[in-house]
């Protein structure tokens, strides 16, 4: 009568050891993506010298 008790109470502690528990929680800082991004834009306009001329010679062409 002991033998099964036994067993069936080292069954039940072994089942309940070998339980996974998998728990999903939100972190409790928000989120930080730093970025370090340096944007430079440079136009260029080349000018002939005929078209310097053109546009000095009429300033309101434009």
């Amino acid at each position: 009568m002991t033998r099964p008790l036994l067993l069936s109470a080292a069954v039940a502690a072994s089942l309940a050891a070998c339980s996974p528990t998998v728990k999903l929680q939100a972190p409790t800082e928000p989120i930080t993506i730093n970025l370090n991004v340096k944007i430079d834009q440079e136009v260029r306009i080349k000018l002939d010298k005929e078209v310097e001329d053109l546009i000095a010679s009429n300033p309101d062409i434009f």
